[in-house]
């Protein structure tokens, strides 16, 4: 796992596939079942169906260039660049060696907070 490096980008990848149908049976889920929701990074980041504000200001004011990808959207885009799968969600941070881990899946759903998850990408990233 990457720690105090310094990014080119962070790519976020969530354990969820895009499209709007996708969407909305996330935003259900997370309203009747959240304990067994499967995209903790999802959970941090949005509630049902808007982002977190304090996530949403952080993204803002952050100078780190940050990439937000689903599941099929990441392997659809990098599945030819890196030659080992990763699990999701996970947060990746690209430098001139490829990609790096910066918050592993079993990290992501551990993290109750999204004022953790700041912090983890505050202290790892070095912005």
């Amino acid at each position: 796992m990457a720690t105090d490096m310094n990014p080119e980008k962070l790519i976020f990848i969530y354990n969820a596939d895009s499209g709007i149908r996708n969407v909305l049976l996330d935003g259900a889920h997370k309203i009747f079942s959240p304990s067994t929701y499967q995209c903790s990074l999802c959970a941090l980041t949005y509630g049902s169906f808007a982002e977190n504000n304090a996530w949403k200001i952080f993204r803002k004011e952050s100078n780190l260039e940050m990439e937000f990808l689903h599941k099929n959207e990441f392997v659809r885009a990098y599945a030819s660049k890196f030659g080992h799968k990763f699990t999701f969600p996970i947060v990746l941070a690209t430098s001139s060696r490829g990609f790096e881990v910066l918050i592993s899946t079993e990290e992501l759903n551990t993290t109750e907070r999204v004022a953790d998850l700041i912090g983890l990408i505050r202290n790892r990233a070095v912005i």
